[in-house]
């Protein structure tokens, strides 16, 4: 084993737990995946707990999703397949269940290609705007195609009535944007009601011009 597939299964199992523990994962819900040098790809077991992973039993697939190696592969590993395939800076992506980031996705929105209001200067930089994919059952490989439709202009998605899916050029860009992603979405809940600010145009373009993502 390499000493970066050996870096990347420990970080995996560390931020796995991270999320973990920070209420953003549940039961054996969420995986997290790290793309390797050779274009092969680590990703959480099924049915495992993020809280629970062990760095050697961390499934190993190839570009087309064999398995190498490793406990069985997420039955999510499609939707960081199609990511990664349209991202190719890409080295890791983060698919949670979070609690605030799903009730976004359940709701109704007047504008699907962006479902958060950008709140905060952390959101636009590290989510930017984030679109909701239509819901399909689980497993349904349709899922997959969906998320490659938005995923060459967004390395944040939304899938509806089930959660976010992040790419970044790092595990911790990834962990971090999923993160700040469930901070919007319930701040959301709890500005409900309430007048808010969020930025415009053109401290956007500002945050764009100053951090390009």
């Amino acid at each position: 084993m390499s000493r970066d597939e050996s870096r990347f299964r420990d970080l995996i199992c560390r931020f796995g737990d991270l999320l973990y523990r920070r209420g953003y994962a549940h039961g054996s819900t969420g995986n997290v995946s790290a793309r390797l040098d050779d274009g092969a790809i680590l990703i959480s077991p099924t049915n495992s707990c993020l809280g629970l992973l062990d760095p050697e039993r961390i499934a190993k697939v190839d570009e087309a999703g064999r398995h190498i190696s490793g406990d069985p592969p997420s039955k999510e590993g499609f939707l960081h397949l199609a990511m990664y395939e349209e991202r190719p800076t890409s080295r890791a992506i983060v698919h949670l269940h979070c609690t605030h980031a799903v009730a976004v996705s359940c709701q109704c929105h007047a504008d699907p290609a962006n479902v958060l209001p950008p709140l905060t200067a952390y959101h636009v930089m590290r989510v930017g705007k984030l679109p909701l994919v239509p819901y399909f059952r689980p497993g349904d490989r349709g899922l997959a195609e969906a998320v490659r439709a938005l995923a060459r202009d967004h390395h944040a998605v939304l899938l509806a009535n089930h959660g976010p899916v992040v790419a970044g050029r790092t595990i911790e860009d990834a962990v971090f944007a999923a993160e700040e992603l469930e901070e919007t979405a319930k701040l959301t809940f709890l500005l409900s009601g309430r007048q808010t600010a969020p930025l415009g145009p053109e401290q956007i373009a500002e945050l764009a011009a100053a951090f390009p993502s």
